[in-house]
């Protein structure tokens, strides 16, 4: 495991009260890391605090919507006057899955917003004192539907691809401060927001990650940038490259309907 006590003495967990953000923050806290944990639920973002502060580090909490205007002025009172080293951006849900044509633009403003403009104005916000420092680590969590068209992702998938491209490029922007910069790639892994949507994970050849299992690769890799594909998805990603678009548009499609099956995703 990669020394986290070196991205310390605080990180930032957006996203952090359960599934891959909350075992972030379990490995963390287990380093020694003070955490700061952001997710709309306040239930789950305690309980989740609750054990990370069994391991004798502190923690501090906000309840938050993300996409609503004031947040990142809430984030940034919430972490004011403390040294943040690690930044983990794992907020960035697909929360208007219909159709383009059936859906409402400022739905899906939101994905936008909660993929793109909250997540830069927090990057931004924390990167630069950790260039000055020359010390710290940015860690945002990606999808491999940002590699490719899909239904009902219209906007979720472009949103994804650009932090796939962001993150490369803040990678080369930061590789000579010693600030580390790392986009996780998921595949299917079986989150509890997966789970309520009622995803089909027993499709015939469907590999499925544990939440656990990502985060620990996640953090192995941070110094490892700029991408990482995480669960053993790195093939299927590299075929998704494949410069014949419609064989794998359309292959792709055929297995997330399998997926989704009866699945609620709206």
């Amino acid at each position: 495991m990669t020394d986290l006590a070196k991205y310390g003495p605080w990180a930032v967990i957006a996203g952090g009260s359960e599934g891959v953000g909350a075992e972030f923050a379990r490995l963390l806290a287990r380093s020694g890391v003070n955490l700061v944990l952001l997710a709309r639920k306040p239930d789950p973002l305690e309980a989740t605090a609750a054990t990370c502060r069994e391991h004798g580090v502190e923690v501090r909490t906000l309840s938050v919507d993300l996409v609503h205007e004031d947040a990142v002025q809430r984030v940034l009172e919430a972490t004011d006057g403390l040294e943040v080293g690690l930044l983990i951006y794992n907020a960035g849900a697909n929360t208007c899955s219909e159709t383009f044509l059936d859906g409402e633009l400022a739905d899906f403003q939101r994905v936008i917003d909660l993929n793109i403009g909250t997540m830069l104005a927090l990057v931004q916000h924390f990167a630069r004192p950790m260039r000055e420092r020359r010390r710290g680590g940015i860690l945002l969590v990606g999808s491999m539907v940002g590699y490719l068209g899909s239904m009902r992702h219209t906007i979720y998938g472009g949103v994804k691809a650009f932090g796939r491209i962001f993150a490369e490029s803040l990678w080369l922007e930061l590789r000579d401060y010693d600030v580390h910069v790392l986009e996780l790639v998921l595949g299917v892994t079986r989150t509890p927001a997966m789970e309520r949507v009622g995803l089909n994970f027993d499709v015939p050849g469907m590999r499925v990650a544990e939440p656990e299992d990502v985060a620990r690769e996640g953090l192995e890799q941070l110094p490892n940038g700029p991408v990482f594909v995480a669960g053993g998805n790195a093939d299927d990603v590299a075929r998704r490259n494949h410069p014949d678009r419609a064989k794998v548009v359309l292959g792709a499609h055929r297995a997330i309907q399998q997926l989704i099956g009866n699945a609620d995703i709206d």
